[in-house]
């Protein structure tokens, strides 16, 4: 699609559309197909979406491992009990959905690959906690996917999306970044801001390690996409303020990529470093693939 963000917001700006109709636009001629056939497409993945949050916060989704599953569940439960958390209403409905996503994936339930398996649960819980509490259609929903995914489609090409290839923060971060980016035009923002948003999360969580417990898509995968949906919420609230960062999103996928291609393998999903190297990272994995024998 895009080589970079400068390139799709520039786009839009001179079409003075929104970037979803821009990213829309390319998927037509890419595609080859029509537009009614590409946006129920991806109002499939909507539903799919929905489905796999409302699965994990309506009911403990336990993994096939035994090593997570129920936190959703469990939090949810303690926010519909009229607790009051510190994050607000809208930030921990979108922490305790995306959490659901990721723990439905851990306990091979169906869901959609924004942009990865690990990362699920960020996109979901940020847009369907937007649209039960802004008040947003699906046709909404459906535009900011395609923004995401236009802006997913820039890090790919300029870096990469897995924890094998760049860590964590090619996982969570750009999921995150795709999900402010997107939150942002959802919620008013201009192009320009979508993509500062973008450089915001990103900047926020660079470096951060991909380090599976006992190699598995759980620990500490679940949280960290709470963690996620946290930092896409700072972000867009910043870049719809005007904040900017001083560098440049697209230069900062590129400090990803960078990142990324120098950390040590211990680090890159190998689960031989950082957590899932703890003594109790360890035991869990002996317990684990000794059940699996």
């Amino acid at each position: 699609m895009f080589s970079s963000l400068a390139e799709m917001v520039e786009a839009a700006e001179q079409q003075g559309k929104p970037l979803s109709e821009v990213v829309i636009t390319t998927e037509l001629k890419q595609s080859r197909r029509t537009r009614a056939e590409v946006w129920e497409r991806m109002r499939q993945r909507l539903l799919v979406m929905r489905r796999s949050a409302g699965i994990g916060i309506a009911q403990p989704v336990q993994s096939l491992s035994g090593i997570s599953g129920g936190s959703a569940y469990k939090f949810w439960q303690w926010l519909e009990a009229g607790n009051q958390p510190l994050s607000g209403p809208i930030l921990s409905r979108a922490v305790a959905r995306a959490m659901a996503v990721n723990e439905v994936n851990a306990g091979m339930g169906c869901i959609v690959a924004t942009p990865t398996a690990g990362s699920a649960g960020i996109l979901p819980g940020v847009l369907l906690t937007l649209q039960e509490m802004r008040g947003f259609d699906d046709d909404d929903l459906v535009a900011a996917l395609f923004t995401a995914s236009g802006i997913g489609g820039v890090i790919i090409h300029r870096a990469h999306v897995s924890g094998a290839a760049g860590g964590c923060q090619a996982e969570t971060g750009s999921a995150a970044a795709m999900a402010a980016g997107a939150a942002v035009e959802l919620l008013g923002g201009a192009p320009r801001q979508s993509a500062q948003a973008v450089a915001i999360t990103l900047k926020n969580m660079l470096g951060l390690v991909c380090d599976p417990v006992a190699g598995l898509v759980e620990v500490p995968c679940v949280k960290r996409n709470a963690a996620g949906a946290a930092q896409c919420f700072v972000a867009v609230d910043l870049a719809l303020a005007g904040v900017e960062s001083v560098i440049p999103p697209d230069e900062v996928i590129d400090a990803m990529a960078d990142i990324g291609r120098n950390m040590n393998e211990r680090y890159r999903e190998t689960a031989q470093g950082g957590l899932a190297a703890t003594p109790t990272g360890k035991r869990l994995a002996k317990l684990v693939w000794k059940e699996e024998r």
